[in-house]
């Protein structure tokens, strides 16, 4: 099973951070996992703990047989980066992940400021599954079997998503001592 991110970070992907920053943390995750929604919380706080120095991605496995709606939110969010607003849309399906029904991400849509004609005809036609699907199977190459799975500078994440265990990997991808104290 591999353990690296197979295919390298690209311009299909969504990244928050500077593309030279020293850290990137790339998370493989569905909208509708409560696994995930805690996490969500963590790279929230290593961002704001970070700032620039990492950069974060974000890659879609939807988990179909367990999340009925995680799919759909996952267009709902490619729709959402197709207007520049990605990360927004993605914060608010994390902050609802009760609340993934297509009313819903419509109402999203809206409170982000998209077109919502673009953004509900993009749904009806499913414009970007193809990209959802995309993600997966870099997942599927890059050796994920659920969600979250985080990769750091490329190599799988085998520890805890918790703070101080994604911290502590962190600060090891990038020097040991002298990464952490960077870090900071």
């Amino acid at each position: 099973m591999s353990t690296i991110l197979r295919p390298p970070i690209n311009e299909r992907d969504h990244v928050a951070g500077a593309a030279d920053a020293p850290i990137t943390l790339v998370e493989f995750g569905d909208y509708e996992c409560p696994f995930c929604g805690r996490a969500e919380g963590v790279i929230r706080a290593l961002r704001q703990q970070l700032g620039g120095r990492m950069r974060f991605v974000f890659r879609n496995f939807p988990i179909v047989p367990i999340h009925s709606h995680a799919v759909l939110a996952a267009e709902a969010a490619e729709a959402a980066g197709a207007q520049g607003q990605f990360w927004p849309m993605h914060d608010l399906l994390f902050d609802n992940q009760d609340a993934l029904e297509a009313p819903n991400l419509v109402e999203y849509a809206n409170r982000v400021g998209l077109d919502v004609e673009a953004f509900v005809d993009d749904l009806r036609d499913h414009r970007w599954l193809e990209k959802v699907r995309d993600d997966v199977q870099s997942g599927a190459e890059s050796g994920v079997a659920g969600t979250p799975t985080f990769f750091i500078n490329g190599q799988r994440h085998e520890g805890g998503y918790d703070f101080d265990s994604l911290f502590a990997a962190i600060s090891a991808a990038v020097g040991g001592e002298r990464g952490a104290e960077e870090a900071r």
